[in-house]
């Protein structure tokens, strides 16, 4: 059987769809605000359907670059918002990470990961920031490891200090730990001007 790159999140994305809260819009536009040039190119990895973050980012006129693995919610992405382009492809893997982006985020969706995918992710989002570039990814800042309420598959961070030391191979700086409303950690990461690490 093939598997399925959405980890799970096609086959409940009504679900998810109904339970999404507008939690974490209200960092992203703040931090996109202070940390992006105004209508930066930004790629939002693990777009889901766009809302709320893609959709903070696009009204504040940010140039949004969508990536996610399942059909149904990438669908649900292209009907709210028809003029931002948004690829159905595996994180892992995406044609957009040919491009460079002044910005990117990836909310909810890193933890989702096994540990070598998520490395493989934050390499290839790393290769796609312009120099000087900012990423925010959502993970806890604890090592651990539970089971995601709707997909019911195991979820887990791999503890700051691990992402801490990937990104610094990836001449990529942690400049900073956010919180949300809900208690959500957010790393807020920096591209060095000159990569520091084995490719």
């Amino acid at each position: 059987m093939p598997r399925d790159r959405s980890e799970g999140w096609n086959d409940i994305a009504d679900q998810y769809l109904a339970a999404r809260s507008s939690i974490g819009a209200d960092l992203v536009r703040a931090w996109a605000r202070e940390n992006l040039p105004p209508s930066a190119s930004v790629l939002d990895v693990g777009c889901g359907s766009g809302v709320p973050i893609a959709q903070v980012l696009i009204e504040d006129g940010f140039n949004v670059f969508g990536i996610d693995a399942s059909p149904n919610l990438v669908a649900a992405f292209h009907a709210r918002f028809p003029d931002t382009p948004v690829a159905c492809e595996a994180a892992q893997e995406s044609v957009f990470f040919r491009r460079s982006f002044g910005g990117a985020v990836s909310i909810g969706l890193i933890f989702l990961l096994g540990e070598d995918d998520q490395r493989e992710v934050l390499r290839r989002i790393g290769d796609a920031l312009e120099p000087g570039g900012r990423l925010l990814f959502s993970a806890p800042r604890e090592i651990c490891q539970w089971d995601d309420l709707l997909t019911c598959r195991p979820s887990r961070s791999l503890g700051e200090d691990a992402y801490v030391a990937h990104l610094q191979m990836l001449g990529l700086r942690v400049v900073g730990c956010l919180n949300d409303e809900g208690g959500n950690n957010y790393f807020d990461v920096v591209k060095n001007a000159v990569r520091v690490g084995p490719p």
